[in-house]
């Protein structure tokens, strides 16, 4: 059986050695090591196998019997013995290519979920990264050490950087409404009811419509689509922004946007309207709730 188990100790010489012998003892190798030094303690990740049949309660003894501080363990597979600096590069690449797949490959790195905690079960420590304007969160039961809240906001400058340049490449960022289209097109943004569209010399090729309030009565959902050969011309991120100040003046807190994992408009879209949000991702889904009391209601 394989097991990637936490453990701490003050950093003291020795302390390693003493727990290496421990494990020898009783015919368990260790198969992979992390160290992540801290000013008073260093918490280590070892991946062990065992023989058949053991439990964490078996592990907790071994390390504690050590002299060591016994913090969690977890079955795991093959793929725990990934050469770490292998991990971070794939998963930089993973990035790049799908800006919004952040939350899931963060998620990954460091065993944790991108869900919120709803409260039940041990407690969580989490780490919360900014992406431009919007706010990520992951969460697990192992406290998570300096070292790898460093490495979770270096990632998060990386995304933020490549969606920079991604909406500064792309043009995307302007809410004028005087912006001008191919052709001599003006936009003209319509507000009929619980809707707002963008209208081109009378044909409508964007929509964003506040829908009705489900589970919270403060979170209004809203759906927007722009016609694909008006797209990344400015007017998915009107939308956005006239949709939330009518969900405002609607009596919203916020609203909810949600799309495919794999779309890649989306975050560029909220950060290119100067919105804050916060963004999670779960198998297929990605969602994006948005403040918007501090908005002004749309006329």
């Amino acid at each position: 059986m394989l097991w990637r188990v936490r453990t701490s100790l003050p950093d003291r010489p020795g302390g390693l050695a003493a727990l290496a012998q421990r494990v020898g003892e009783a015919g368990v190798n260790i198969m992979g090591l992390q160290i992540f030094p801290g000013l008073d303690e260093v918490t280590d990740e070892i991946v062990m196998r065992t023989p058949d049949g053991w439990s964490e309660v078996e592990i907790q003894g071994l390390i504690e019997g050590s002299g060591w501080t016994f913090i969690t363990a977890q079955v795991c597979t093959e793929a725990a013995l990934l050469d770490q600096p292998t991990r971070y590069v794939q998963a930089a690449r993973t990035i790049l290519a799908r800006p919004a797949s952040f939350p899931e490959v963060v998620a990954q790195l460091f065993d944790a979920e991108s869900e919120p905690s709803t409260g039940e079960g041990p407690p969580q420590d989490g780490i919360e990264m900014t992406v431009g304007e919007i706010q990520v969160q992951v969460r697990r039961t192992a406290p998570f050490t300096d070292v790898e809240r460093a490495r979770a906001a270096a990632m998060a400058d990386l995304v933020s950087d490549v969606l920079q340049r991604s909406k500064e490449s792309a043009a995307i960022g302007t809410t004028s409404p005087g912006r001008r289209l191919g052709g001599g097109a003006t936009p003209e943004y319509v507000v009929s009811g619980d809707s707002v569209s963008a209208i081109l010399e009378g044909i409508v090729v964007g929509l964003a419509t506040v829908q009705p309030a489900t589970d919270d009565p403060d979170v209004r959902p809203v759906t927007l689509r722009v016609d694909p050969a008006w797209q990344r011309r400015g007017i998915g991120t009107r939308l956005l922004v006239d949709a939330s100040r009518l969900a405002h003046m609607m009596g919203a807190a916020e609203i909810l946007l949600t799309t495919r994992s794999d779309n890649q408009a989306v975050l560029p879209m909220v950060l290119a309207a100067g919105m804050r949000g916060r963004i999670r991702m779960a198998a297929d889904q990605l969602t994006v709730r948005v403040p918007v009391r501090d908005l002004k209601p749309l006329s």
